[in-house]
């Protein structure tokens, strides 16, 4: 081989074995292993058990559930004709727990209380008087302190007893079915204590074709 040749390959290999080659091959080594344990690591995530995930999924669910029931908003199932023709037997409505906290009750309101003589037993009427009111029913029609007030949720040619007239205790409302020859209510078992009341009701949600707000 000629000189210039052999000067040429030694020229190369000294330049192969200099520290700054050792140092871009050890590199580009130690870049295949990190690429290699990050592929191994990608794998052993996608190993994960799945099961775990599903349950604290789970439990996330049911605990916010819970304090939606609790707190906020509460489904409730209608047992009786009490409140015919406006919620029907077998209706299910959503109640809202916040409603009076944000604002007041209104003369009206479709209202889910603790029975008063069972507060075991939930029951739903019309609020229609508040304290120190004077409510009587005469002639199918009511009068709160003397004066006529009308009932646009009640049909036009409902008949019902006449009651009254009574004064709504301090802290108390009068409530009343809208069927009113067929409830029992305040009429019954007397005035309902502000601190039994558990929300207004504010949806029929089933069934579907009886959907709307109340």
């Amino acid at each position: 081989m000629p000189a210039y040749g052999r000067k040429t390959s030694q020229f190369k290999r000294g330049l192969r074995d200099s520290p700054f080659f050792i140092f871009k091959r050890k590199g580009y080594v130690m870049d295949k292993k990190k690429d290699k344990l990050a592929g191994q690591g990608s794998a052993e995530e996608s190993k994960k058990p799945v099961i775990p995930e599903i349950l604290e999924s789970v439990i996330i669910a049911v605990i916010l559930a819970t304090i939606i029931r609790l707190f906020l908003l509460a489904p409730f199932f209608i047992p009786s004709q009490s409140m015919e023709p406006n919620l029907l037997v077998g209706d299910r409505i959503i109640v809202s727990k916040v409603a009076y906290r944000l604002g007041e009750p209104q003369r009206g309101d479709v209202i889910v209380f603790k029975y008063p003589r069972d507060p075991r037993k939930d029951y739903i009427k019309r609020l229609i008087g508040f304290e120190n009111e004077q409510v009587t029913l005469k002639d199918n029609r009511l009068y709160i302190n003397g004066k006529e007030t009308p009932e646009k949720y009640l049909p036009e040619d409902l008949s019902f007893s006449d009651f009254g007239p009574v004064i709504v205790p301090n802290g108390c409302y009068l409530m009343l079915g809208d069927n009113r020859p067929n409830s029992e209510d305040s009429r019954v078992w007397g005035a309902l204590p502000e601190e039994n009341v558990i929300g207004k009701a504010v949806l029929i949600y089933w069934p579907f074709n009886r959907a709307r707000l109340l």
